[in-house]
């Protein structure tokens, strides 16, 4: 199997988010702000977590719907900062 042209591929950020019980969370607040159909086209994975801290993989053109859904959610969740590359979000 070929692998993809880099014009195929799908543009990924990463979030550093911060607060409690981050991994459910997270989740319930994007699928309770964009619903099932805009939580698949987020492609959200997690790259690592930690106890106080998570840290995502979205598509490019979904992290406004995020900071959204993350800002609207009861419990006080924050981004702290969005990168193109993990090493841009750790340094």
């Amino acid at each position: 199997m070929k692998a993809l042209k880099p014009s195929m591929k799908e543009n990924k950020r990463y979030l550093l988010i911060s607060g409690k019980n981050l991994k459910e969370n997270i989740e319930k607040a994007i699928l309770d702000f964009v619903g099932i159909g805009g939580m698949s086209k987020l492609g959200l994975s997690y790259i690592e977590t930690g106890k106080d801290f998570v840290i995502i993989c979205i598509n490019r053109q979904a992290v406004d719907l995020v900071r959204a859904s993350v800002c609207v959610w009861p419990e006080k969740i924050t981004v702290k900062k969005v990168s193109g590359t993990l090493k841009g979000l750790k340094g």
